[in-house]
């Protein structure tokens, strides 16, 4: 009986302290990118690979490669991009469990926005606005930017779950997510303001407004198609480091559509002081051929393999990415991985768009190695 009574009290305690100190009601875990675990990591890349040719399974085109900070190079995906448990489906998923969070920003932007919305920015044979697409969640203390190439992705907060489009389902597609400390998000809503994005869907509460002020201006100024956010009308292209939650540094390059050429040709490679070996989408018009003026090589992909999963030609892949053909301290510089959402033509010369560079050796080697044959400047096929 004593000892009863005297355990009576010491329960109380706890309980006072369970309740005390455990949030009620909203989701409690971090805003962070997720791998196919459900682990929060740092970052991902994800490969959504093409329909094969020939394949029967029943999720054609759905499957996917993945690798995250730690892993040693691409994995297989542990099931498709339509689902809500992998990499990508945990990741955006955290949008739809929101509900009317006033703790929680997000900006989900796309050139090819879904269907329900139309293009309300810009046709997609010209105009000004942004060839990009993303999603951008964000609390008070951290969140993540996933950039991608996925048109009519992802559904709008309102249509209240996660799925992946069946127009991202043919070819390939890339997809790059970071963990940021909330401090990062005004420069990232700057860089979108360079852009000058198509957001379908955004919410930027007042508790984060005052935070990320950049972000609010992207989500106010949404629909105003043609112009250029007046603060920053005069910059054409930036370049910034970000560093992600757990200290990798990436490198955000944002162009406008003033800056009116080549991302890559005229920019990227000369600041990373690198060669560069681009895949985009080649099925459109005015495509930019490789390109060995200015000292640097820019040469395009025509043949790929990622994670050695099956060979596919770059017709096949909506996928905007680009590697250095040399390893970080080779002569010339190397190393790099850019993942973005910009193409090489003529009319995204005039388009605002951008790329996330990493400095990694296995992200480098995963990526070299999927490069299998290239266009030589002046034209012919040459092993890249």
């Amino acid at each position: 009986m004593n000892e009863e009574k005297h355990a009576q009290p010491e329960m109380l305690l706890f309980l006072s302290l369970l309740f005390c100190c455990v949030p009620l009601g909203g989701n409690t875990s971090p805003i962070t990118c997720y791998n196919d675990q459900g682990d929060a990591v740092d970052w991902f890349y994800v490969y959504k690979l093409p329909k094969e040719h020939g394949e029967k399974s029943p999720h054609q085109g759905e499957l996917y490669i993945l690798l995250d900070k730690g892993s040693e190079g691409w994995t297989n995906g542990k099931g498709t991009v339509n689902d809500t448990t992998g990499a990508l489906g945990s990741t955006v998923g955290q949008l739809y469990s929101q509900g009317k969070n006033t703790e929680v920003a997000y900006i989900l932007y796309n050139d090819q926005p879904p269907e329900d919305f139309g293009d309300r920015w810009v046709d997609n044979s010209g105009g000004s606005g942004g060839h990009t697409k993303g999603v951008v969640l964000l609390d008070k203390n951290q969140g993540f930017w996933l950039v991608h190439s996925t048109p009519h992705f992802p559904p709008a907060q309102q249509e209240g779950q996660y799925y992946y489009p069946s127009s991202g389902v043919n070819n390939g597609q890339n997809f790059i997510c970071v963990t940021y400390p909330l401090d990062r998000f005004q420069t990232i809503g700057e860089q979108l303001q360079i852009n000058q994005p198509n957001v379908y869907d955004c919410n930027v509460p007042e508790s984060l407004a005052s935070l990320v002020p950049a972000l609010a201006a992207v989500c106010a100024k949404k629909y105003l198609s043609g112009h250029i956010f007046p603060h920053v009308k005069t910059v054409s292209n930036r370049s910034v480091t970000l560093t992600s939650k757990d200290g990798t540094d990436f490198i955000s390059f944002a162009k406008g559509a003033s800056f009116k050429n080549d991302l890559y040709h005229s920019w990227v490679a000369p600041s990373l002081q690198s060669d560069l070996l681009v895949q985009f989408w080649v099925r459109s018009t005015g495509i930019l051929p490789s390109d060995c003026s200015l000292g640097w090589k820019v040469l395009d992909i025509t043949i790929i393999n990622p994670g050695q999963t099956f060979t596919f030609k770059a017709s096949q892949d909506h996928s905007k990415w680009a590697v250095s053909p040399k390893a970080a301290g080779s002569k010339g510089g190397g190393g790099w991985v850019c993942v973005g959402d910009i193409n090489r033509n003529e009319a995204e010369e005039k388009r605002g768009g951008g790329t996330v560079c990493l400095q990694n050796p296995v992200v480098w080697k995963a990526y070299r190695t999927a490069a299998l044959e290239c266009e030589a400047c002046g034209g012919g096929t040459i092993q890249c």
